[in-house]
């Protein structure tokens, strides 16, 4: 364990982002106090303040790094940056290791290159900005911005005031995969009460319908979970209900997740080809079947193949796969092979995903148990799957990144011309309200000058049916209180 005393809690949470990059897998404690209490090995101690920025590094009560210096700027933000490249500089020296982004450790680091574009600056203003600024290295640097360029593209046009988005989450599941965090359940445990969800979902879906008449519909996405869990006639039901309580005309994005193999059909994909579903994802995650019984997926790589070619067999032109890099026992050459794999494929989009060993992840749990097989990625890995989908025409165009991520590197989706999945640009870069259904889903509503509120669900499936009229009032209260109902619904 790591102990780092601070005396402003305000900035706890960068400070313990910034130093669990260096030692992933290490438990870090952050706290605003006088002394230390617990007998670690490795201590650190920061004080900010608007005048001074002092950093220490203690291993075995011995001083090993120390700096102090004055502050440039007290402004808020400033004084963070300063603070964290103080820290970055001499965590650098310390563990004799840099990190592929620098002193970034939000989720988002394409949000600056496209806010300074916005701006007006040029390419090469704001890579020499993330460099300087953030220690970001040239080559995330370099990607970020291309991002940024291509992202604004896909957006162009888009009426972010009075458009918006709609997330409808599935939270089932044919099984659960070690590594997943997400508010899934087996299928199997809820198949006397799916018909109870759907209900719930659909009085969601209908009140949100009606609550945001007269704005622009961009894009819907169907997650979870795994939609195609459901059987045709509830997904045809689902697709019914959103196209007879939203307004579809200004849509430009229908996207059903797929992902699992052992979850399609070809009469699902009939259902969601005729409710003209635009964009689907079947996800592999790995192409070798070691690894797939090793994270609990209940299907081989022929499977995945065959609901592939099935998904084109029903007319769908824009189909994303997902990979994990950095799963357990998988090195450079299992990568290759699964990259070997998806080029024989070619897929309209491809998004790689570097692990993320979240809290609620039985992978996390049981870490110590599958330690010994390693959890490896490295830049020669990520520039591995650049090369393969670039040498297929998909090319960068959205990026986000996560806590506790091997190797502290980022998801990178890449796609095809005409291709990018507007969704994800549009959650990631927050420009856009996205009203959320069903267990466990979050509205994120989108205000001027990057002011965003948010409106969760409860995760429980059980509680999300039997509080389903509280789910609904929530919006429905935070609405009115935003301004964002007519008079005639705030009576409903």
């Amino acid at each position: 364990m790591i102990e780092v005393k601070i005396n402003d809690g305000s900035f706890a949470y960068d400070i313990h982002s910034l130093i669990q990059a260096f030692y992933p897998g290490v438990e870090v404690q952050v706290r605003e106090k006088e002394t230390f209490t617990e007998d670690t090995p490795l201590k650190m101690e920061v004080w900010a303040d608007t005048e001074e920025i002092r950093f220490r590094i203690l291993e075995d009560g011995v001083c090993r790094e120390e700096a102090a210096v004055r502050v440039e700027d007290p402004e808020r933000k400033a004084l963070k940056n300063q603070m964290k490249k103080l820290l970055y500089e001499k965590l650098c020296a310390f563990t004799g290791k840099r990190l592929p982004w620098g002193t970034l450790t939000g989720i988002r680091p394409v949000k600056i290159p496209m806010a300074m574009l916005e701006e007006g600056h040029s390419n090469l203003e704001i890579a020499r900005y993330m460099w300087e600024t953030y220690d970001c290295s040239k080559e995330k640097a370099a990607l970020a911005v291309s991002i940024a360029n291509r992202e604004r593209e896909v957006l162009k046009g888009l009426d972010y005031e009075n458009g918006y988005s709609l997330y409808v989450g599935i939270p089932f599941c044919p099984s659960i995969c070690l590594y997943c965090s997400f508010s899934s359940s087996p299928i199997k445990l809820w198949e006397k009460r799916i018909e109870d969800y759907l209900e719930a979902l659909f009085k969601e879906l209908v009140f949100l319908g009606k609550a945001y008449t007269g704005r622009k519909l961009n894009t819907v996405y169907v997650g979870g979970g795994t939609p195609t869990t459901l059987n045709a006639s509830q997904l045809d039901r689902l697709l019914s209900c959103i196209e007879e309580n939203f307004d579809l005309k200004d849509l430009k994005e229908l996207t059903v997740e797929a992902g699992r193999p052992d979850s399609v059909a070809p009469e699902k994909f009939r259902v969601l080809k005729e409710h003209r579903v635009t964009r689907i994802s079947i996800n592999p995650q790995t192409m070798n079947q070691k690894t797939l019984d090793l994270i609990g997926r209940k299907h081989t790589p022929e499977q995945i193949k065959e609901a592939y070619h099935m998904a084109r067999e029903a007319g769908f032109d824009n189909i994303n796969m997902d990979l994990i890099v950095g799963l357990p026992g998988e090195g450079i050459e299992d990568v290759r092979h699964t990259m070997e794999e998806l080029r024989l494929l070619d897929p309209d989009s491809i998004t790689v995903h570097s692990l993320a060993v979240k809290r609620a992840a039985r992978l996390k749990l049981f870490r110590d148990t599958y330690e010994e097989m390693g959890f490896q990625n490295s830049q020669e890995i990520m520039d591995l799957t650049y090369r393969y989908c670039v040498e297929q025409g998909a090319y960068p165009y959205y990026l986000y990144r996560q806590k506790n991520m091997a190797g502290n590197f980022e998801n990178v989706g890449y796609a095809k011309v005409d291709k990018a999945g507007i969704y994800n640009i549009l959650i990631m870069e927050e420009k856009q309200t996205i009203l959320a259904a069903g267990a466990g889903a979050s509205s994120k509503f989108v205000f001027a000058a990057d002011h965003i509120e948010r409106v969760e669900n409860v995760k429980d499936v059980a509680q999300y049916i039997g509080r389903i009229d509280e789910m609904i009032e929530r919006k429905r209260s935070f609405m009115a209180a935003h301004g964002l109902l007519k008079e005639s619904q705030e009576q409903e």
